[in-house]
């Protein structure tokens, strides 16, 4: 926790990695702005987090690792505040190829499946 201290005394947004829930709470107790469960959907992805925001209702957490296009929406409706998305981000080729509009397009992608996630939240009422 020495790193959530400095990045404490720093005044920056602070979000380690934790995957039990021994983590997540040895993290928010330090106290932290988000915890990032990592790596997700190895554990159970959507239903992991479900399964966190029993106990851990006021943590808000990211989930990470194994996030892409299909299950984004799945995470954001299990409870997770925002994604962590690494290699499905942006294709490799759109990156090889500096394809801005491949590039944009996928961004795209993820805000608009983002939105809808949390509009369908906004309205079930959670």
């Amino acid at each position: 926790m020495e790193i959530v201290d400095f990045a404490m005394k720093s005044e920056v947004v602070i979000f380690p990695g934790a995957l039990t829930p021994t983590e997540v709470s040895n993290a928010w107790k330090a106290g932290v702005d988000f915890v990032k469960v990592f790596p997700c959907f190895a554990n159970g992805g959507p239903s992991y987090i479900q399964a966190l925001k029993g106990p851990f209702a006021e943590v808000p957490l990211i989930a990470s690792g194994g996030v892409n296009q299909m299950n984004a929406m799945d995470f954001i409706r299990a409870g997770a505040v925002a994604l962590g998305i690494g290699r499905d981000l942006i294709h490799q080729d759109a990156i090889r190829r500096r394809e801005r509009g491949w590039i944009t397009e996928l961004a795209r992608r993820y805000t608009k499946i983002v939105a809808e996630a949390r509009r369908i939240q906004r309205e079930a009422g959670i």
